[in-house]
């Protein structure tokens, strides 16, 4: 063999290896095995309910919902918030916001409740840009009170209230369009980033995350959860008091996780894609399902926690599966863009 075949073949075996490489990293391997020890209990037929919220001290779940065709979007989109009650097993679902007068397509969100009121925040994307929108619920009514915008929205994702006026996001690329987002989606780029809003001013607090995805915050160990699909883990951070992150360790969960929510007893709970280039030709409108798959961590202290496969499904229930939120023995799933979330009962 002379010098150019072999050349030839060790750039062949690079190659090789490095499409291997990927398909390995997103999960194209993963072997999907529906499992679940319960029963699907209930269908909602909102569409794009992407994000959860559950009030236990109220009964009530906050659901974000957008009416996605693709993901991400190439065309406006109409989204609203929506309140369903978990006071019994009817759930009935109230629209919030369909009264709202503004372009509005929610993505996270997150509350925190003041005297008998809560304060929302919802990150929306429109055709004027990335903001997130502030509201007040008080019972049933929800009245907008600002909007936040900034040039750190770049790629806005989730967001966790630290107070009332507080907050983190997470950015989930650097780049929003044409080689550099398609190079952070298929090659795991760590560009992504973590920003701090303290009441008056925004500043990036991490950066070099794959995809910085879902985010949420444990007030009684000042823990900062933030989901790194791309890159399969659960970073953690202990939250300083003016804001700064001290980073402590990845969580490898072996699946694309997306929302954080906890349960009552503080153990974190997380919907997920296991094969992400599944999960991106379904975005894209090019298959018809895609895999869904709920974990459940629980966090004792740096390197003792234990990351527990609760769900999987091939789509065939729901696709794309993005938030588990816990209220009892109820498991509230939501997804990208399917017609309908689940509700499941353990």
């Amino acid at each position: 063999m002379n010098k150019v075949s072999k050349l030839l073949l060790v750039v062949l075996i690079l190659i090789v290896g490095f499409v291997l490489h990927i398909l390995s990293s997103t999960g194209f391997f993963k072997t999907i095995n529906p499992q679940f020890e319960g029963k699907l209990f209930k269908k909602v037929y909102i569409k794009g309910a992407e994000d959860i919220m559950i009030s236990r001290q109220d009964s009530f779940a906050l659901i974000s919902a957008t009416n996605r065709q693709i993901y991400p979007p190439q065309e406006e989109e109409l989204g609203h918030l929506h309140l369903l009650s978990l006071k019994d097993d009817s759930m009935p679902v109230i629209n919030l916001t369909e009264q709202f007068d503004k372009a509005f397509a929610p993505h996270g969100i997150s509350f925190f409740k003041i005297d008998s009121t809560y304060r929302i925040m919802a990150i929306s994307h429109t055709e004027l840009g990335h903001t997130i929108e502030v509201f007040t619920l008080n019972d049933k009514e929800l009245t907008h009170e600002r909007t936040i915008s900034d040039p750190s929205l770049v790629s806005p994702n989730d967001l966790v209230m630290i107070d009332e006026n507080r907050f983190y996001f997470t950015n989930d690329h650097k780049y929003t369009k044409g080689i550099g987002r398609i190079m952070e989606d298929y090659l795991g780029l760590t560009l992504s980033n973590l920003v701090y809003y303290d009441g008056h001013s925004f500043r990036e607090v991490d950066k070099g995350i794959a995809y910085a995805n879902g985010i949420n915050f444990d007030s009684e160990r000042d823990l900062l959860f933030v989901a790194s699909p791309r890159g399969f883990l659960v970073k953690v951070y202990k939250v300083q008091a003016e804001g700064s992150l001290e980073f402590i360790e990845d969580i490898d969960c072996g699946t694309g996780v997306d929302n954080i929510e906890f349960d009552e007893d503080g153990q974190l709970w997380i919907g997920c894609h296991p094969d992400l280039l599944h999960f991106a030709a379904y975005a894209k409108g090019k298959k018809e399902i895609s895999p869904s798959e709920i974990i459940k961590i629980n966090y004792r202290a740096p390197g003792d926690y234990t990351v527990k496969s609760i769900y999987t499904n091939d789509g065939s229930e729901m696709s794309a599966s993005t938030v588990a939120a816990t209220f009892g023995d109820f498991i509230f799933t939501g997804n990208v863009m399917d017609d309908h979330f689940i509700i499941l009962k353990k």
